[in-house]
């Protein structure tokens, strides 16, 4: 699920900001990594209240909703919209581009350094991650994630070669410590999958399923290499994911391939339905459809014609009548 989701290198922005400042954020990423290194200014997200950050705070946004930064609720500063393309403009001490910095420590006495990390979760394997994550979700400023802060701020004020990858993985880590602490917060409610990698036995069957998911895995295969019963895996397994083991490999295996059918236009069915453990187109989109509800040539027809859909198959099974 994790692997999934990483920062991209035009989608990075670091602003070293004096008020008044308004910062407003277009590009409508599915999900956005905001953290103060220095000052402090409110996050303004479109249809809730406003959120108030310090140095060393964390928000982590569901889009694609725009959502501003400003120096305060109410600024007199006049919003510069910033994006994948975002310029240069210098507009009342506020200055915003990709990768910039100002000076040694990052700017005057008193300034505000924000680095944000746009995600653009695609697909059936990050869409699964992204909903988990609430619209709005605060990270406090220690645990794991302050060390990357650290990190971070270091990096920012270094122009040096390898600059934006250097940044771009440590936004990825910032993301990943992030919702751990936030899953694994007390009272907290984590995802079935993610909760059952911590068991010793199906985080084990887990790994197995996701590292060679082609693989001709059975119930007791599974049990063999996780060093249990055939009948303790079986229950355990459902216990704690809430369904089957094969059951769940099918369902992965379906994630893979709508992934696989996004990504490579040009894999035939053939070549997709191997990928994922299938010896014959025939078997697979049977499979997909019990699944997903519609097949993989109508699956693939809808990626075409409606490449941003949210719920994808639900949408091609109305279309289709059904």
């Amino acid at each position: 699920m994790f692997r999934g989701v990483r920062a991209q290198g035009s989608l990075f922005g670091s602003s070293t900001l004096t008020a008044p400042w308004s910062l407003l954020f277009v590009d409508g990423a599915p999900l956005t990594l905001c953290t103060v290194l220095e000052g402090s200014g409110w996050i303004l997200p479109e249809g809730h209240p406003p959120e108030y950050l310090t140095a060393g705070e964390t928000l982590i946004l569901r889009g694609p909703a725009p959502f501003s930064f400003v120096d305060e609720i109410g600024t007199a500063a006049e919003p510069i919209e910033c994006g994948k393309e975002c310029a240069t403009p210098d507009q009342g001490g506020t200055r915003h581009r990709l990768g910039w910095h100002d000076g040694p420590h990052g700017g005057p006495d008193g300034a505000t350094t924000l680095v944000t990390g746009a995600y653009p979760v695609q697909g059936e394997i990050g869409g699964r991650l992204l909903d988990t994550v609430p619209d709005i979700l605060r990270v406090a400023p220690d645990g794991t994630a302050d060390a990357v802060r650290t990190l971070l701020a270091a990096e920012v004020a270094v122009d040096a070669p390898g600059q934006q990858i250097v940044l771009d993985r440590l936004l990825d880590w910032m993301l990943v410590c992030s919702l751990r602490e936030w899953f694994d917060r007390p009272g907290g409610e984590p995802p079935a999958w993610y909760s059952a990698h911590r068991d010793p036995v199906v985080g084990q069957a887990l790994r197995l399923l996701h590292d060679d998911p082609a693989a001709p895995w059975t119930v007791s295969s599974m049990a063999d290499r996780a060093g249990v019963s055939r009948a303790t895996l079986a229950k355990r397994f459902a216990d704690l994911v809430g369904e089957p083991p094969l059951t769940y490999l099918t369902r992965w295996r379906m994630m893979i391939a709508a992934d696989l059918m996004r990504e490579r236009e040009a894999a035939t069915l053939a070549e997709i339905a191997r990928e994922v453990g299938y010896s014959d187109a025939f078997g697979f989109s049977a499979a997909f459809k019990r699944i997903r509800g519609v097949n993989p040539t109508e699956f693939r027809r809808a990626l075409v014609e409606l490449p941003d859909a949210d719920n994808l198959p639900e949408r091609v099974a109305a279309s289709s009548g059904r």
